[in-house]
């Protein structure tokens, strides 16, 4: 297998304590969290690589000089297993993680090619059982689904889950003992979403919410996220009193919820901005956060809100508000799919708001700093 890897930026230090590997490069939850969970770790000093297929790719700029930042180069005959494997067998790492379906069966086959020690680490951050039954897969491929899982898990040397129903569900599909699931806080809370929260306000509608209070919404337009229930629970609210709605983010779905609102009557209260740079000064200046998703992990954006004091309403889907939200004491949770108490629960939390400062103790697991005390633990590492 002829594939190499270069050095984007970083010392050469042998061996790395840790190599993430994020092949499959996106702008989501995923890759922000892995990230930070490098940053997290080098300023732990632990020896930390990242491996990647290209270096100019969003939140890579905020990777510390300290982490080596690594392109595998794929040729024609190893490709991405090649170049995985030549870099497993110059640097060894003591673990190799990953967080991706694809990627993680490419650190297995790596690992198991390469003929080193190095450890394997799976991370997982989403429901599978909820999100299988909402796409509403045949049971043939449900079964083979959770067939591939089965066997994919069982052969990883430590197993992480982003919130505790998570790990019970992969669990419950693994056969996995439970107690050997490790369950670290996602390192969501920076200093530069606090930062980014401090910025003017990016809509006219944030600076108007005396008479108008904004509700507001962020995630990608899709099935999972489920925002034609907040367009119907935001009609039902709009009705009784006077308010906004602006939700945040792009995909399939901006057609039909476009519809949607029209057909309800809302179309100028409402307001889709699209992708945004900064939604941290949105969530700051926002009267109340809602989460209305079929299915999550652990939410970041839900997280988020609360780090920056907003109040939050959620949808008690599987996994993950219902664990930050403490069952309710933080924010009143609501069945998926009935608008209805979602409108009468974000109703009641515009009328009395919790305090702000409550909502961040709320989250103060969530940092960077606990969290990467957390992901020691799980790894296994000890500082260097």
């Amino acid at each position: 297998m002829g594939a190499l890897a270069s050095e984007a930026h970083g010392s050469s230090r042998y061996p790395p304590q840790l190599a993430v590997l994020l092949t499959d490069f996106g702008d989501g939850g995923v890759e922000r969290m892995l990230v930070n969970i490098a940053r997290g770790l080098t300023e732990c000093n632990i020896r930390v690589d990242f491996l990647v297929k290209q270096a100019n790719l969003p939140y890579l700029s905020t990777l510390p000089s300290r982490v080596r930042l690594i392109e595998l180069q794929a040729d024609r005959e190893g490709g991405l297993l090649g170049a995985l494997v030549a870099y497993l067998r110059t640097n060894a790492p003591e673990i190799l993680l990953s967080a991706k379906s694809a990627d993680d069966r490419l650190a297995v086959k790596a690992r198991s090619a390469a003929g080193v020690a190095t450890r394997v680490a799976l991370r997982t951050g989403t429901n599978l059982s909820a999100r299988l039954a909402v796409r509403g897969k045949n049971p043939l491929r449900r079964w083979l689904e959770r067939y591939r899982v089965r066997r994919l898990y069982t052969q990883a040397d430590c197993v992480i889950c982003v919130s505790h129903g998570v790990a019970d569900d992969l669990a419950r599909i693994t056969g996995l003992a439970r107690q050997a699931i490790h369950v670290p806080h996602n390192p969501v809370v920076t200093p530069e979403l606090l930062a980014l929260a401090q910025a003017s306000a990016p809509h006219p509608w944030l600076a108007e919410q005396r008479q108008w209070p904004v509700v507001l919404g962020a995630g990608g337009l899709r099935r999972q996220k489920n925002f034609p229930l907040l367009l119907r629970a935001f009609a039902s609210l709009r009705r009784q009193r006077p308010c906004r709605l602006i939700i945040l983010g792009e995909g399939r779905q901006r057609a039909r919820l476009g519809r949607l609102a029209e057909r309800l009557g809302i179309t100028e209260d409402v307001s889709l901005p699209g992708f945004v740079d900064n939604p941290y000064a949105y969530m700051a200046r926002a009267a109340l956060f809602v989460l209305s998703s079929h299915w999550e992990g652990s939410p970041n954006v839900l997280t988020e809100a609360m780090a920056v004091g907003t109040p939050v309403v959620a949808t008690d889907c599987p996994s993950g508000p219902r664990e930050i939200l403490d069952g309710g004491r933080y924010g009143e949770l609501v069945d998926v799919d009935d608008p209805i108490a979602l409108a009468r629960a974000m109703d009641r939390t515009l009328t009395s708001p919790p305090s702000a400062e409550r909502l961040r103790q709320a989250v103060r697991r969530y940092t960077l700093a606990h969290s990467s005390r957390e992901y020691l633990d799980a790894l296994g590492l000890r500082h260097a």
